[in-house]
């Protein structure tokens, strides 16, 4: 079965319930910048670069939604990822997301979002689009305090807190860069459903020995 790519809110009124495309991206893009300040010394023909902090990674999609043999609005779906960057009353801010497909793990938050629709039925109700999104990484400081440990590497056995959307694919996509090893975390936690997985709880992840 074609893997989809899924858009999951992770908190607030829609969290765990996923958009999934109605068709794969062509590709994708994943950027990241590292700012450096140069620090200007008499005598030297370049300045000193001193490092101050990092800058999130970013990822960009297209997403392409078509709904006309079924006559219907695409607006359905598009609605629901817009509904993404808008405010949520309950956070006081639009909900953090979590995009998965394939190896592709990225958690953070939609920082703009353009909509490009291009057929129409004779009524004027749109039928398909393309969905321009850029996404900015966004994780706690606690979490990256966690990841940077010299002793959480993939050769170590490790606790991972289920986040509300979260699937055993996912999590093997970020703590083994293989969504595939799902098997391994469910063996170690005697999980028979997959899918099925209380936010909150924590997970034993354990080492892939090499």
């Amino acid at each position: 079965m074609l893997a989809k790519l899924h858009i999951t809110p992770l908190d607030g009124k829609m969290a765990g319930m996923p958009l999934a495309a109605l068709f794969n991206p062509k590709e994708y893009t994943i950027s990241k910048s590292v700012p450096w300040n140069p620090q200007t010394a008499a005598g030297l023909d370049a300045p000193e670069m001193q490092f101050t902090t990092g800058q999130g990674e970013t990822l960009q999609i297209e997403l392409f939604f078509d709904t006309y043999e079924q006559g219907s609005n695409v607006r359905a779906h598009t609605q629901r990822l817009h509904q993404m960057a808008l405010i949520d009353t309950s956070l006081h801010r639009p909900p953090l997301v979590l995009v998965t497909w394939g190896s592709l793990a990225f958690q953070g938050v939609i920082e703009s979002l353009n909509h490009r629709f291009t057929m129409f039925l004779e009524s004027g109700v749109p039928v398909r689009a393309t969905c321009a999104v850029t996404l900015r990484e966004a994780r706690s400081a606690t979490e990256q305090a966690t990841e940077n440990r010299g002793n959480e590497s993939p050769d170590h056995a490790k606790l991972h807190a289920v986040r509300r959307g979260e699937t055993l694919q996912s999590i093997a996509g970020i703590e083994y860069e293989d969504p595939g090893e799902w098997r391994r975390i469910a063996d170690a936690n005697g999980i028979d459903d997959p899918f099925r997985l209380e936010p909150g709880k924590k997970l034993i992840i354990p080492p892939i020995l090499r």
